[in-house]
């Protein structure tokens, strides 16, 4: 009987196969998993004076594999310079200074967390272990570390405060103050916020007497980036992070937390009138019970009209000691409310007078409207808050212990003032204006010089162009 062709011709390929693999393997057996390993010296000395610092660790691996490589003392401890990493096939070079993971010494204490240190002086055994799958193979050689007794780059000190902050230029804890005291010179100090997804957000340093990386207090102050014209990160809680490298490679990290609220970019401005100016300015009597001194504040002025009957004039003719009255309107178109200081809007100064006259002085961050002209001595001398006080809310500050009053954002106010006009200057008639201060920040080209007004001071008793 025939034998069937084609289960013969499957039998002998088979055959022929397997015949080829062993003899594959008996002629060409697998590689191991570590080809190769070793360090380039026998002993280095670690302490920065450029001779014999770092040693050269090369290996070489015959396929893909995770791999530990330590340094075990005589006394038995084990150090780690690289744990359970994975490493493709091929070879491998890493410069080894002494530096393994952080650890600390029986009985220590340190303050924050040892990431990097050197190990002590001693005579290690070093392994290089590796797996891939079921398959584990360990090579080992010896390692002098000597002359690498360095002291930890330790902060003594690192503060945060104030711990919540509200970077939006309103006066009022509107930066972070973090000072970090180092007690020996280091190769690099960073100090930085944890962003969303850990991305590192920069804090520089003051400018200072003492350099980069000395030893001593280094103060850095931190406003948002909001100075940069950025806008800040988003309201939450960040870490803060201190890293401390010295210049043997030994790293100490010290963190704390900061609070973000009501961060943001503050933005505001004149907004044009209902007549269609952005500034409405009129002439009327002026009446005893206005005056107002550092004592107190008179009586306030009624809200003028906005009427079109005055709004359009080039040119205003005031009688001497009369009242030149403005009314304006400011939004807040911001996302953040924005601060203002007094005196409220309808009160009521002499032409010789200040804001500090009536005892309302500048206020950092304080945004306030004001009005000038061109022989004005100071600049925008007569200043009013940017909204009355029912348009306003207060917020106690516990810190200082003050009360604040903001306007929220996204608000409209209306504002308004006189100046009794007690003088002819020596320019008449000369301009006048309204100004938005966002005061010791910025006054803004936008809110400079709004709604300017030629001003004709009259004395009826006199010659009117004196």
């Amino acid at each position: 009987m025939p034998i069937p062709r084609l289960p013969t011709l499957f039998a002998a390929a088979v055959g022929i196969l397997l015949v080829g693999v062993v003899g594959a393997l008996l002629l060409s057996p697998p590689l191991p998993l570590i080809l190769s390993a070793s360090f380039d010296r026998a002993s280095i000395s670690p302490n920065a004076d450029g001779t014999n610092d770092v040693a050269t660790f090369a290996y070489s691996l015959a396929r893909p594999a995770t791999i530990s490589l330590s340094l075990t003392a005589e006394t038995g401890r084990t150090f780690y310079f690289r744990e359970r990493q994975v490493r493709g096939q091929g070879d491998y070079t890493v410069q080894f200074s002494g530096v393994v993971d952080g650890f600390l010494h029986d009985g220590e204490s340190v303050a924050g967390t040892i990431e990097r240190r050197l190990i002590p002086n001693g005579s290690y055994t070093w392994h290089l272990e590796a797996s891939a799958g079921d398959e584990q193979m360990r090579q080992q050689g010896s390692l002098l570390i000597e002359e690498g007794d360095t002291p930890l780059p330790i902060m003594s000190e690192f503060a945060i405060a104030p711990a919540v902050f509200s970077p939006n230029q309103d006066g009022v804890a509107d930066r972070v103050s973090i000072n970090v005291y180092l007690l020996k010179d280091v190769a690099r100090l960073d100090i930085f916020l944890l962003g969303p997804d850990n991305a590192r957000i920069p804090i520089s340093a003051r400018v200072e007497e003492r350099a980069y990386g000395e030893a001593g207090r280094h103060r850095y102050d931190y406003e948002g980036g909001i100075d940069l014209g950025v806008d800040p990160p988003p309201d939450g809680t960040y870490t803060v992070v201190a890293l401390a490298q010295d210049h043997v490679g030994q790293r100490i990290r010290r963190q704390g937390q900061l609070t973000i609220e009501l961060g943001g970019k503050p933005y505001a401005e004149i907004v044009p009138q209902s007549p269609g100016v952005d500034v409405a300015f009129a002439v009327q009597p002026f009446d005893d019970r206005y005056i107002s001194s550092a004592a107190g504040i008179g009586a306030p002025l009624p809200l003028p009209d906005d009427s079109r009957s005055y709004a359009h004039s080039q040119q205003i003719t005031a009688p001497i000691d009369s009242l030149l009255v403005f009314r304006l309107t400011v939004e807040n178109y911001g996302d953040v409310p924005i601060r203002t200081s007094g005196p409220p809007p309808g009160t009521v100064y002499r032409q010789d007078q200040l804001a500090g006259s009536l005892d309302f002085f500048d206020e950092s961050g304080a945004w306030r409207v004001g009005i000038q002209c061109e022989t004005s001595t100071s600049n925008f001398p007569w200043r009013w808050a940017i909204a009355p006080d029912a348009a306003l809310t207060a917020v106690f500050d516990e810190a200082s212990g003050n009360t604040y009053r903001y306007l929220p954002a996204g608000e409209r106010a209306v504002v308004w003032g006189g100046i009794q006009l007690t003088q002819v200057a020596a320019r008449n008639p000369q301009n006048c204006w309204a100004g938005l201060i966002h005061e010791d920040v910025a006054i803004s080209l936008r809110n400079n010089h709004v709604g300017l007004r030629s001003i004709m001071i009259v004395d009826p008793a006199g010659d009117p162009d004196s």
